[in-house]
């Protein structure tokens, strides 16, 4: 799959582990970069589980302010449980896009929201944490884009371990 211009700003996230689970679907999604604020994951950044290293292919850039570095011509999506925001199902994902994603325990500021192009949630019976949240959005993003499928992305797909063959 070819590398589209997606970036994620993560504002102040908590737990290494889910920053480290959001490189791995930015890994596997495509993404071009991760931004982050607040001091938590630098004091935790040690702690790794991104277990297919994506941590050294995808820029992880701390920043005072996510708005500031918004990437040249993208457009900022907030990615938040706000009233009156579009059901992710029914969204169209801009070609060039920046999803902010509020912390694990907090949401995304008055200022963020304000500043964004749209706002989106994702349906459910309850929230989601931060590394399932961005999975969700980064897969719906590919399944509403044209991809080529087929075993030679599943190939491509696999890890060293999963080399299972159809049985016929």
């Amino acid at each position: 799959m070819p590398k589209q211009q997606v970036s994620l700003g993560l504002l102040n996230p908590k737990s290494a582990v889910n920053v480290a689970s959001v490189l791995r679907a930015g890994g596997c999604y495509g993404v071009s970069s991760v931004m982050y604020t607040g001091q938590r994951f630098g004091y935790a950044k040690e702690f790794n589980a991104d277990t297919k290293a994506f941590h050294r292919i995808i820029p992880t850039i701390g920043v005072d302010d996510l708005l500031s570095v918004t990437p040249a011509g993208a457009k900022r999506v907030a990615i938040e449980l706000v009233e009156g925001a579009t059901p992710l199902p029914n969204y169209t994902h801009p070609e060039n896009v920046f999803y902010l994603f509020g912390p694990e325990d907090g949401s995304l500021s008055q200022d963020i929201l304000a500043a964004c192009d749209d706002i989106v949630y994702i349906p459910t019976y309850s929230c989601m944490n931060l590394a399932a949240t961005a999975n969700v959005v980064l897969y719906d993003r590919l399944s509403k884009r044209g991809f080529n499928a087929g075993d030679e992305l599943i190939r491509a797909s696999r890890d060293n371990n999963n080399n299972t063959a159809r049985l016929i």
